[in-house]
């Protein structure tokens, strides 16, 4: 296998099927890494929402959702990634923690929390 300008080359069809599949495991590790972050990161809405609770504050924050949106739009060109995409990712993720965030009110609210 030769590696030339960002294009791999192969010497026979063995060494691209061992590329695949090294390739496949290790996405495979990724996305296992990458769930165990999201669910790491849903996880802190019980202490963001007590905090904004107690604050004051509204579930939704439009100034920081516009400065994390802002900070990843920023990343992905540098990273050359697909703006919209990433933007698209970082809108689930939000989403994700605001409908965890009013779960864990309406425990506290029903008592049941």
């Amino acid at each position: 296998m030769k590696s030339k300008n960002n294009e791999i080359s192969f010497e026979n069809e063995k060494e691209a099927k061992i590329l695949l599949e090294e390739s496949r495991k290790r996405i495979d590790e990724i996305d296992n890494e990458l769930f165990d972050l999201i669910s790491e990161r849903t996880a802190l809405a019980s202490d963001i929402v007590f905090s904004k609770e107690y604050l004051g504050m509204p579930i939704y924050d439009e100034n920081r959702e516009k400065i994390v949106h802002d900070k990843i739009r920023s990343w992905a060109r540098e990273n050359d990634l697909d703006v919209d995409i990433i933007d698209q990712i970082v809108d689930m993720l939000t989403i994700l923690s605001k409908n965890e965030q009013k779960k864990i009110l309406r425990r506290n609210v029903d008592g049941q929390y």
